[in-house]
């Protein structure tokens, strides 16, 4: 069941971590590309629903499995509860970014009446220059986790 938990939660955090890289990629450049259009585009596009639905799931999920794996390994080894320890650091300290940096500025972007038109482009750079900030930090946190399933997975050394 560890193996299973600990794999789950790389797996979450590596899709996370992409969604996050697939946001800077597409989803801001193209809202980014004719302001004020373009945000207004958006603006109806994201009206049913929007990425921070995937995100609202997948990343408080990844942040428990991570927890549980950290709490089911944790006297496997120093080494695995270290690297998951600043995973899930990382996890939280993701959202964090979400709800203090993030939501804000998105929730200006898509206010009514719409912001004028040079608010919204410095609304999107400080969006978009920020996101990779908090990808890298994802990054960490998916390199952390994958450290400790190769500690998990590496047989232990004789005499040791």
């Amino acid at each position: 069941m560890k193996k299973v938990i600990l794999l789950s939660s790389v797996a979450l955090a590596c899709g996370v971590l992409f969604a996050n890289i697939f946001n800077s990629l597409i989803i801001a450049n193209a809202t980014a590309s004719d302001i004020p259009n373009s945000v207004l585009a958006a603006k109806v596009f994201f009206k049913t629903i929007n990425p921070g639905n995937f995100f609202r799931l997948f990343s408080p999920v990844t942040q428990v499995l991570t927890l549980l794996s950290l709490i089911l390994c944790w006297q496997k080894s120093k080494y695995i509860r270290l690297h998951l320890g600043v995973a899930l650091i990382c996890y939280v300290l993701g959202d964090v970014f979400s709800f203090t940096y993030f939501h804000p500025r998105t929730d200006l972007m898509m206010s009514e009446p719409t912001p004028d038109t040079e608010t919204l482009k410095i609304l999107s750079s400080e969006w978009s220059n920020m996101n990779w900030v908090r990808s890298f930090v994802l990054f960490i946190g998916v390199i952390c986790s994958f450290a400790a399933v190769d500690k998990f997975y590496l047989p232990k050394a004789e005499g040791k």
